[in-house]
């Protein structure tokens, strides 16, 4: 295993900046350990409808998970200014207060792999998503993709930059916006739909 110290400075997204890493990296790992502090914690707590947004002095308490190309599946544990313990799936929006510090461990990429078979999923994900922080519908479309199973890649578009070159690929500006095999689909919405008809069964 390759261990990868990583440092996030103020105002990092927490897990936007764990999904570069893994495709930085090209390989797949596990957050190995994490000290730091966020002003804003986003994460999903099981049974509800909705992200749990918290903001204040949260100080980060565990990390662990999977980092991979295809994505990340973590789980984080904080605690607030009075040493209340809150945790769950974290979503983009989780934000850095004053810094964190994270080691992640990597697998060899030269390690032995299952033999390839025709029904094996692509190397490449055949879903992009590119989400909005704090976006109740972003939100609900990544969810629906990792209930389905869908790999899938992850554009964070917070900064404007980011967010017009989205708007010229799919010809929309809100968020979320689906692509699949390249081409745009839309939003939410449009994913729900295709859900609703069958039509995303192939891509798992």
């Amino acid at each position: 295993m390759h261990p990868l110290p990583l440092h996030l400075g103020p105002g990092s997204d927490l897990r936007a900046s764990l999904e570069q890493l893994g495709t930085q990296a090209g390989a797949s790992g596990f957050v190995l350990g994490v000290v730091g502090d966020l002003s804003q914690a986003a994460f999903q707590c099981p049974g509800q409808a909705e992200p749990t947004v918290l903001q204040g002095h949260l100080e980060i308490i565990t990390l662990q998970g999977t980092v991979a190309p295809q994505g990340v599946h973590l789980h984080l544990s904080l605690s607030d200014g009075e040493c209340q313990v809150w945790g769950g799936h974290l979503e983009h929006g989780s934000l850095v207060l004053r810094g964190a510090d994270l080691l992640v461990g990597f697998l060899p990429t030269d390690a032995p792999q299952e033999p390839v078979t025709a029904a094996a999923t692509p190397a490449q994900p055949r879903v992009e998503i590119a989400v909005g922080s704090g976006c109740p519908f972003s939100a609900r479309a990544l969810r629906m993709l990792r209930t389905l199973g869908i790999p899938h890649t992850v554009q964070l578009a917070d900064d404007e930059g980011v967010r017009q070159e989205v708007a010229q690929r799919s010809g929309g500006r809100s968020m979320p916006q689906v692509f699949i095999d390249g081409q745009p689909i839309g939003g939410y919405d449009a994913l729900a739909d295709l859900h609703g008809r069958g039509a995303l069964d192939h891509l798992r």
